[in-house]
């Protein structure tokens, strides 16, 4: 694994829950954990809330709620609500995305960071945010 290329270009990555759910896999993980070592990944509180729902117990919860605390942030603020609002008038005939992922990518957009995923919709997200899309592997390889 310390040999893996990280994924990117060495900015910071907000991850998606698709993401996240796929980290595991042999094919993600050398890379995953490249780039989390090189203290690259970071969380929208949209996703930590995703993930969290999923614990299976309490201590499971605080596990993962003290893992993703750590992680640097992408808020949701007024501005990142701003411009998921302004992604969404750009999209115009793409628009009808979930609510969640215009929000995780503007969140990114405004740290300046990219969107790491396994999911279709950052595709037009991120280009009318103007970040950088980032598939965890290819399109339809894993599932």
């Amino acid at each position: 694994m310390q040999n893996a290329e990280q994924y990117g270009l060495g900015t910071a990555l907000v991850f998606d829950t698709s993401a996240w759910n796929r980290r595991t896999d042999p094919t993600v993980l050398p890379r995953w954990a490249a780039t989390r070592d090189s203290g690259l990944l970071a969380i929208c509180p949209i996703v930590a809330l995703e993930l969290l729902a999923g614990a299976r117990d309490e201590q499971a919860f605080q596990a993962l709620d003290q893992a993703l605390k750590a992680l640097p942030n992408a808020p949701v603020t007024h501005a990142v609500c701003e411009r998921a609002l302004g992604a969404s008038r750009e999209l115009r005939g793409e628009r009808r995305l979930p609510a969640a992922d215009y929000m995780i990518a503007a969140a990114a957009a405004e740290r300046g960071f990219a969107v790491l995923h396994y999911d279709r919709h950052f595709e037009p997200l991120c280009s009318a945010l103007g970040i950088e899309s980032i598939w965890i592997a290819k399109p339809g390889s894993i599932d």
